[in-house]
């Protein structure tokens, strides 16, 4: 099986609802997420995908965040916007993407989000 991964970051407010705390009032984080591919084969370049491939994929879904209070966008006018359900939404969206791309030999193996230097939330199936 083989690996690649790429990071980047995006800033974004958000509340939780039904939360009990400081975190039940809007707030903003620098966020950093860290997407993992997988594969058990390599295209004809010796590659599971090009680093700047990845980035393309998960471009659309930190454009798309970045700069947005999300409890006010789809799907997070629904789903409280934690760290788990954010790295959720990045494997889940990066993996519609990919499904097209690679004909399922590229998946989302995890997603990992920062919410600050020393929290993080991991997503993987």
């Amino acid at each position: 099986m083989y690996e690649v991964t790429v990071e980047d970051t995006f800033a974004a407010g958000h509340y939780l609802r039904n939360y009990k705390g400081k975190c039940e009032n809007p707030h903003g984080h620098n966020y950093k997420v860290r997407v993992t591919l997988q594969g058990r084969e390599l295209d004809h370049a010796g590659l599971l995908l090009d680093f700047k491939d990845l980035k393309v994929v998960m471009k659309p879904v930190v454009d798309y965040l970045d700069h947005q209070m999300m409890n006010d966008i789809p799907p997070f006018n629904e789903v409280n916007p934690s760290a788990e359900n954010i790295a959720r939404y990045f494997y889940d969206e990066c993996n519609k993407f990919l499904a097209g791309q690679t004909s399922g030999r590229v998946r989302v193996k995890d997603v990992t989000i920062w919410e600050t230097d020393t929290t993080t939330a991991t997503y993987y199936e």
